[in-house]
């Protein structure tokens, strides 16, 4: 049965309040474990399993499988639907709200997922910024996101940089929005994050190049002298003397700069803050 149709057995409706749209063609089902890159000795974490169409294809090609699902209304249908897959677990909370880190300890994991369109980049966030990061992250998201994903200078966005700190986002597919049901508004894209054992840039810690980062973004519109005067609460003088000791004109606006020019910046005010 398609996910309408399992729905309607067990007397549910999709909730517009979760951006429940649920997934039932097999060609993209497969297309996703493949980017995947999904072997027989991989632990997968699923985000939204939803009626299971996904996590099926992944319990047949993985070790192991632990699904997260915030509808606990699915809890009967998904304990019938996987009944037969004795390496899947079904985990019923919000995936914000869940320790990913003790599902799956130590080991090496990925993350596989058809997520909500409306909390794509908290779920980002969320599984990037583990201490023990996901080997892979594949998600299936709104087309325009995954395009912003893999932006280059001079269109780049906090979110565009915080991956690209993480991991490397390809564009691996566009979808049709008719392989859902209920249909979105937009298309879709599977997107594939090949994490990094380290970032790829030199910085003193994560939260000293977030810092720098975000400031930088906090007034997008503005010129980086004045957004990261504003951010870091500095005098536009000293946020100026920064950009200049760090190479950069301080004209210039937050989505042109480079991930390396970000770590220069951060290097820079870090020292001086430290002295």
């Amino acid at each position: 049965m398609n996910p309408r149709q399992l729905l309607e057995t067990y007397h549910l409706l999709p909730k517009k309040s979760l951006g429940q749209n649920f997934m039932h063609d097999p060609n993209t089902l497969d297309k996703i474990v493949a980017t995947a890159a999904v072997q027989s000795s991989d632990t997968v974490i699923e985000i939204g399993p939803g009626t299971g169409e996904l996590t099926v294809k992944l319990a047949e090609a993985a070790r192991q499988v632990i699904a997260i699902e915030i509808d606990d209304r699915l809890e009967t249908l998904l304990a019938d639907r996987l009944s037969a897959y004795r390496n899947v677990s079904v985990v019923f909370n919000d995936v914000l709200k869940t320790d990913i880190q003790k599902l799956v300890g130590t080991q090496p994991f990925l993350v596989v997922a058809n997520v909500p369109y409306y909390i794509t980049s908290a779920i980002l966030r969320h599984v990037l910024e583990m201490a023990n990061r996901p080997q892979r992250v594949v998600l299936t998201i709104q087309y325009e996101v995954a395009e912003r994903l893999s932006a280059k200078p001079d269109d780049m966005s906090l979110l565009a940089v915080s991956v690209q700190y993480y991991g490397k986002p390809r564009l691996a597919s566009r979808i049709n929005r008719a392989v859902f049901w209920p249909r979105p508004d937009v298309d879709s894209a599977i997107v594939r994050i090949d994490t990094y054992a380290q970032p790829p840039v030199n910085v003193p810690n994560d939260d000293a190049f977030f810092r720098v980062v975000r400031a930088g973004f906090s007034q997008k519109r503005k010129q980086l002298r004045n957004a990261l005067a504003s951010g870091l609460n500095i005098k536009s003088e000293v946020a100026e003397a920064y950009l200049h000791a760090a190479g950069l004109d301080p004209q210039r606006r937050a989505e042109t700069i480079t991930l390396e020019e970000w770590a220069a910046l951060t290097r820079i005010i870090h020292e001086q803050e430290q002295a």
